[in-house]
């Protein structure tokens, strides 16, 4: 079966012009011509997009897909883990980031007494400060966000680690519940929303089962939130939330 090149953009989600200019640089070209000259692709042309397409999200020059596409030592499995790989760390950077910004909506300054290699150290090279403004925006007249703001200001290098450490634990436990099929309203689950509540409690704020839920919902509605927590194990967002949910309505 072949595919004309509108087609193919439309399966793509890439412009028509795209894929001729890929053409005019052999970095695609179609397998065949329909008897009027046009361009028809067949299913290996879009296995070679599909890899294209992937190179280029990930950031890659156009003249270096060419180079690793068409390298005769390597062979589709090496392509597929080459992808794998480069998608695990672009999976370990976005869940920095998402823990990073995480933080930095519930606190004023994040990591105010960090010197700025500290910081780096803790959050790599993304900077939760400058996501410190939102923060106030959405909640600087709270109770929780004051209290958050003055707590916060005098943790240093080894009580972000731990921050971090403790929430990194708490969502690994929320994947294998999730992995092992436990409902979201098993009472494992729900123990474990209140510990995610009580991490809270010692970390930020107060975290009444009221602020518990409306976190919960933000964790799905909020996609940066759904982002880091998708990358752990999908579906995790929305298992959180409702293990926030049955565990905020048996404490009713």
């Amino acid at each position: 079966m072949s595919h004309s090149v509108g087609q193919v953009a439309g399966f793509a989600g890439v412009t028509v012009r795209t894929l001729h200019h890929y053409d005019e640089i052999g970095l695609l070209s179609p397998s065949g011509r329909s008897s009027a000259g046009h361009r028809r692709y067949d299913d290996a042309d879009l296995d070679r997009l599909q890899r294209i397409l992937f190179y280029r999200e990930l950031g890659f020059p156009l003249d270096e897909v060419a180079v690793l596409l068409d390298d005769p030592a390597t062979d589709p499995r090496e392509h597929l883990r080459r992808q794998h790989a480069l998608l695990t760390d672009r999976i370990d950077r976005l869940q920095q980031m998402a823990k990073a910004v995480e933080h930095a909506m519930e606190a004023k300054k994040m990591g105010i007494n960090l010197t700025p290699e500290e910081k780096f150290e803790v959050f790599g090279d993304f900077d939760p400060d400058e996501h410190a403004e939102e923060a106030e925006r959405r909640w600087g007249g709270t109770d929780a966000y004051k209290e958050s703001a003055r707590r916060t200001a005098s943790y240093t290098k080894e009580d972000w680690q731990r921050v971090q450490a403790q929430a990194e634990g708490i969502n690994r436990r929320f994947a294998d519940l999730l992995a092992s099929g436990a409902p979201a309203e098993s009472e494992e689950a729900m123990e474990l929303a209140e510990e995610h509540r009580g991490w809270i409690n010692g970390s930020y704020y107060f975290c009444t089962y009221e602020i518990h839920t409306c976190l919960g919902e933000m964790y799905v509605a909020d996609e940066r939130f759904t982002e880091y927590y998708e990358a752990v194990r999908p579906g995790l967002a929305v298992y959180v939330r409702d293990a926030i949910l049955a565990n905020a309505v048996r404490k009713a």
